[in-house]
């Protein structure tokens, strides 16, 4: 079973205490979609289930990262203030604050350079995200441990849980357990139903 690798750079909101099960949403502030109906959807959760799940949203950062920060993470938490094309888009239709609450505990994804980064364990740790890695041959491992250290050093810094869990994009949800176990990882467009059947589950 693949672990759920939390890595929190700095608590915005609240605080996070780890339950039975447990649901992390995964999100940028420069993403429409997770503005649209990525936080609506934690809303939904959290009336439902209030404190028997454990709620947290991670804001992190794979591009943009002039906009994709703690700062204006804060200012869309503190002052409703959206940027980049979040902003755009809601501007389209005519809201120029973000019109939901944020109900739940929220973090800002730990921040590393490639060089702090690209350590054995970590390498190790994408590569395996790869079905059959374990019994591949040695020169195929390590022709793939190559490939992940020459594409994260073209990134000046990123964020390291959604970088560890190989999350495909925002906005994603993840649903674990209280030994950090990952029962599913879920990107894009979710429904507040589909992610309660796999907590009933």
């Amino acid at each position: 079973m693949q672990v759920f690798h939390a890595h929190i750079g700095q608590m915005l909101q609240g605080d996070f205490e780890l339950k039975e099960i447990n649901v992390a949403f995964v999100f940028q502030v420069n993403c429409p979609g997770c503005f649209m109906y990525g936080i609506p959807v934690m809303n939904e959760l959290v009336e439902k289930y209030g404190e028997k799940i454990g709620f947290i949203g991670i804001s992190t950062c794979f591009e943009d990262f002039d906009k994709n920060t703690s700062e204006n993470t804060l200012k869309l938490l503190q002052q409703k203030e959206m940027v980049g094309e979040t902003k755009k888009y809601f501007a389209s239709n005519g809201v120029y604050n973000y019109p939901h609450p944020v109900n739940f505990s929220v973090a800002f994804d730990e921040i590393m350079t490639p060089k702090a980064y690209l350590t054995k364990e970590n390498i190790e740790l994408i590569c395996k995200s790869n079905p059959n890695y374990d019994i591949w041959p040695e020169w195929e491992k390590k022709a793939l441990q190559e490939k992940v250290i020459h594409y994260y050093t073209s990134f000046e810094f990123f964020g390291k849980t959604f970088t560890l869990n190989q999350l495909q994009g925002t906005p994603s949800f993840v649903v674990f357990d209280n030994n950090k176990e990952m029962k599913k990882s879920l990107f894009g467009y979710q429904s507040s139903e589909v992610i309660s059947q796999i907590i009933d589950a």
